[in-house]
């Protein structure tokens, strides 16, 4: 019997282990390792989940404890399971994982994939940021207007009570409350609720599939970060971003990504330059030369454009885009120069707590915040950190609305961004695919 660790952030290390490893009697999963997102280390993946093999449940430890946890559990195999790094730190946890003695070892779709009675949608990306929500949005909005019911089955964020979010449906703002969601898992149900569509997320993908499978006639999977599907698709989606051009073939598992993907969206070419999208065409043209591609703008609006010109502003973006998505700036940011702001504030003076520690752990953060909200007391030092910055107004890039769970007491401009294409096509793909 091989003695397994799974290296994870609470997403696809738990569902590898559901679908392959729960019921294996040939494996013993002896821990987990978590990273990347705050706070989810030191919890155990509880017995009634973890299955019968496993009544005591399995331990999560911190990443850095993996070379005592190799020699202390006399570990056979290693199991990487997350997404959005480099090539070269995927090698360099191998390098680290081979010298202990163990082998490292990475899943494919043959052993993960799960089979849906309905025709499923995916769409991914490259990298954490280049458009994948918006483009599930757009997506379910043709599928809809040509008489479909969708349902969308989110990448999973269970950062919290884990039983308590084996199988979690979202049709109401009020369901958001009810399962304790983060801002990330906020950033990422509320658009969809907003258009009026029913989510699904959690823990037990089998169980969220069946129970998605009752009220759909298509699925669409609306992949985390750049993580490859947990359901076997009908038609794959991938998202590219030319302000990264050259990471669509540096990073885990977005090159993936890219090789599978039926459709091929260059996101982002309004903010883009010439050169930065005919590299990713050149990629493309390496990489997946039968995939349809589509050139497309990530179309931004601001709801009072007159807080924002001539005002000084503060600008907070999505959280995940830009701590591990690395990106520098964000749909805030163009909206605010776009519309006439005065000044972005730089806020690392006025910031508290986390905040702080965040803005300076990735030094590419300027002249924003990002929106964390990993827990209550995150959310309050984001809250703290918002009202301490001598601002006219917010401008919001990230698409949820706060106010739902703080009281911001400076005049806030909602900035929206959705998918434009250049020339519409999915629409034709779409068409083509169902028929």
């Amino acid at each position: 019997m091989d003695r397994i660790i799974i290296m994870g952030a609470a997403g696809r290390d738990f569902h590898n282990f559901n679908v392959y490893f729960r019921d294996n009697p040939a494996y013993q999963v002896v821990a987990f390792t978590a990273t990347q997102i705050p706070g989810i280390g030191g919890r155990t993946y509880p017995p009634s989940l973890a299955g019968e093999l496993y009544p005591k449940g399995i331990p999560i430890h911190p990443e850095e404890d993996l070379p005592r946890l190799i020699k202390e559990y006399q570990v056979d195999q290693i199991i990487f399971a997350y997404s959005d790094v480099p090539h070269t730190y995927v090698m360099h946890q191998a390098s680290l994982v081979l010298a202990c003695g163990a082998d490292f070892r990475m899943m494919g779709p043959k052993n993960t994939l799960l089979k849906s009675k309905r025709p499923v949608v995916a769409v991914t990306a490259v990298r954490t940021g280049a458009g994948k929500s918006q483009t599930s949005r757009y997506v379910a909005k043709l599928l809809a207007a040509a008489g479909k019911n969708v349902v969308i089955v989110r990448h999973p964020m269970p950062y919290s009570n884990l039983e308590e979010q084996r199988l979690q449906r979202f049709a109401t703002y009020e369901d958001l409350n009810r399962y304790h969601c983060t801002i990330e898992e906020r950033e990422e149900y509320e658009p969809h609720l907003d258009n009026g569509l029913v989510v699904y997320a959690g823990v037990d993908y089998q169980a969220i599939l069946e129970q998605a499978e009752t009220e759909a006639d298509i699925i669409i999977w609306d992949g985390g970060n750049n993580d490859l599907p947990f359901f076997e698709s009908d038609l794959h989606i991938v998202v590219l971003d030319p302000l990264r051009s050259g990471n669509e073939s540096s990073y885990h598992p977005g090159e993936t990504n890219l090789r599978m993907a039926d459709v091929a969206i260059i996101n982002k070419i309004n903010t883009a330059e010439p050169g930065q999208v005919k590299a990713l065409r050149e990629s493309l043209a390496q990489y997946n030369p039968s995939a349809t591609v589509i050139h497309a703008n990530s179309f931004i609006s601001v709801d009072k454009p007159e807080l924002v010109k001539g005002k000084k502003v503060l600008v907070i973006e999505d959280g995940p885009s830009l701590t591990h998505g690395q990106m520098s700036f964000g749909a805030g940011i163009v909206a605010a120069k776009e519309w006439g702001a005065e000044e972005i504030i730089v806020p690392h003076p006025y910031a508290v707590g986390s905040i702080a520690d965040i803005l300076e752990s990735w030094p590419q953060l300027t002249n924003l915040i990002p929106a964390m909200g990993y827990s209550p007391k995150q959310v309050e030092e984001l809250q703290q950190t918002i009202d301490a910055v001598p601002a006219d107004a917010v401008v919001m890039g990230t698409p949820i609305d706060l106010s739902r769970i703080m009281d911001i007491e400076k005049p806030v401009v909602r900035v929206r961004y959705e998918l434009q294409e250049i020339k519409p096509m999915l629409k034709d793909i779409l068409k083509e695919w169902m028929r």
